[in-house]
């Protein structure tokens, strides 16, 4: 059996935006900035830097397993569950909301993202301040907000992050959904082509790096967010440092919004593709 007309339209969006971003062409500033940054990796020795990324990987691993046994992941988890039931009484289990259309699913996720949208606005509003605390932690409280929606994004589509594929897929998606604008196509192709290749919904047996060169060419533009902010603390209108406000929370909000925005793509594409196949038979 065919999708139906709103499942179509669904599809052609997602296609419509993948070619939006195979499409999309850098300019001489964004390739000059890489050329440098790569340049500057290479001065690094090889074991060095490799030990560098694994932390980084060991620290988002550790960062998502907390995320899943935290109260606030479960009450998530119970909410969506509890929304659902509006639209369907059987609802029981995540792999359930699979048994929502196409629109419900996208009206529960448009309240969890625009939640988190809100929580990046806020987190940036605070870095805005100035503050050394607030803009110490920036970085780990982004990547914590960010990686929770993706997660929560994919409760909503009917995908447990904690089986062991699905945690594995978060993390992806966290990190292709992170890269430069112009290498966002090739971290989708890669999503893609785990999909194709994975053998068991519950098993991930591969080890591989996660973080790497480009997706820290994305990260340094949080930085230069950061140093935005210290320059601007300063220029205060109604004792308020109102330009540095704006720079954190309409950076934070911006990340965010593209994150979400990535994340549901994926699993909107994961959906229909299941949906397709199921009638099939």
């Amino acid at each position: 059996m065919a999708w139906t007309e709103r499942e179509k339209a669904v599809w052609e969006e997602i296609m419509a935006w993948e070619q939006s971003m195979a499409d999309y062409d850098g300019n001489d500033f964004q390739y000059t900035y890489s050329k440098w940054l790569n340049a500057a990796l290479a001065t690094i020795p090889e074991e060095a830097l490799s030990s560098f990324f694994g932390q980084l990987d060991s620290v988002l691993f550790h960062m998502h397993s907390l995320l899943q046994g935290s109260q606030f992941q479960n009450e998530a988890r119970d909410r969506i569950l509890t929304s659902a039931r509006v639209f369907r009484e059987d609802v029981e289990v995540l792999d359930d909301l699979k048994k929502l259309t196409i629109d419900q699913l996208r009206y529960l996720n448009s309240q969890q993202s625009s939640r988190h949208r809100l929580y990046s606005l806020i987190q940036g509003g605070i870095t805005g301040t100035g503050g050394a605390i607030p803009l110490s932690t920036d970085f780990a409280a982004m990547a914590v907000l960010n990686l929770r929606a993706i997660q929560i994004t994919a409760m909503t589509y009917g995908y447990d992050p904690q089986l062991p594929f699905e945690m594995m897929a978060s993390l992806k998606v966290f990190h292709a959904a992170a890269l430069p604008e112009r290498l966002k196509a090739d971290g989708w192709q890669e999503l893609l082509i785990d999909l194709e290749e994975r053998e068991h919904p519950y098993f991930y047996n591969e080890t591989e790096q996660l973080i790497d060169p480009s997706w820290m060419e994305g990260q340094i533009k949080q930085f230069g967010k950061l140093l935005a902010i210290t320059l601007f603390k300063n220029k205060k209108m109604a004792n308020l440092p109102l330009i540095s406000l704006a720079i954190g929370a309409g950076a934070n909000y911006r990340l965010t919004k593209s994150m979400t925005e990535f994340a549901e793509k994926y699993y909107q594409y994961r959906w229909l593709q299941e949906k397709k196949a199921s009638r099939a038979f």
